[in-house]
């Protein structure tokens, strides 16, 4: 038998992990974020006419809803913006997920700030717990996140070792401070480029799916399929020529646009607002 879910209300904070890009599965089943008012705060995104920019922490809310209590739903609000550093996280989203006063609050942030390779992992990890303590201080159950293992990965691969050192502080934090953590670094299935958007950084919708149940895990819960972080079955590898086109493409379509934002000190969430910035109530299924 399932386990029953503690919480009766979830805030996600965070950068464009937990906002949640790009599935856009036009799919009732599961639940969605009323995105109508993101959408009109928006009007220049192409995804605003879209209204299903669903990722882990809105399906990590529906499989809360559903351990809820029969009659009882989940109150869920999601107030990440992509391209957010951390430090903006903690300024701008941890006050007024306190004003929220959930029972549950993910933070995950901070892969922003690692692709900066003059970063000190010391000082954003201590923005970091000190938002911890303030949410805990709160009432608050925290779900924290390591990053991703990007071995392999074109370019994105030199920010490795400052990830690992980055999620060693994560889960000290958690070990001090009583927070839950999804082993994203651990999970096996995320080495496979089929879980990837074009742009080899955001999730689709089979990422989304497994990272929200690594995050069923993280909080000491079941999760719904027990074949989660099983990896695909391999293709054969794609011909040197063929790679070397899709390196290419990927740099001028996604590199290159998100150097140039840098170079001119832009963010991809300038302007943003987030998607869900008041609680929705995602009711049980079933």
């Amino acid at each position: 038998m399932t386990a029953a879910a503690p919480w009766s209300s979830y805030v996600a904070l965070g950068d464009s992990f937990s906002e949640g890009l790009w599935d856009v599965l036009d799919d009732d089943a599961l639940p969605s974020p009323d995105l109508s008012a993101w959408a009109a705060a928006n009007p220049h995104a192409p995804e605003s006419r879209l209204l299903r920019l669903r990722g882990w922490a809105d399906l990590l809310a529906g499989h809360l809803a559903d351990r809820r209590p029969e009659g009882e739903g989940l109150r869920y609000a999601n107030l990440a913006v992509r391209g957010k550093l951390l430090p903006a996280v903690v300024t701008e989203q941890v006050p007024l997920a306190l004003e929220m006063k959930p029972d549950l609050v993910s933070i995950v942030a901070g892969g922003n700030d690692i692709l900066r390779p003059a970063v000190d992992i010391d000082a954003i990890a201590g923005r970091l717990e000190a938002a911890v303590v303030e949410l805990r201080g709160a009432g608050s159950d925290v779900l924290l996140a390591t990053g991703v293992d990007s071995r392999g990965a074109v370019l994105i691969s030199s920010t490795r070792a400052r990830v690992g050192i980055f999620n060693s502080l994560v889960w000290s934090i958690a070990r001090r401070h009583g927070a839950h953590v999804v082993d994203v670094w651990g999970m096996r299935s995320l080495g496979d480029w089929r879980m990837w958007s074009a742009d080899r950084i955001h999730l689709l919708a089979d990422g989304h799916e497994r990272v929200a149940q690594a995050a069923l895990v993280g909080l000491g819960l079941e999760p719904d399929d027990a074949a989660w972080d099983d990896p695909l079955a391999p293709l054969d590898p794609a011909p040197a020529r063929e790679r070397l086109a899709a390196d290419s493409a990927w740099f001028r379509e996604h590199a290159y646009p998100w150097a140039t934002r840098r170079l001119r000190g832009r963010s991809s969430g300038d302007l943003r607002v987030p998607k869900q910035p008041g609680y929705l109530t995602v009711e049980r299924r079933g």
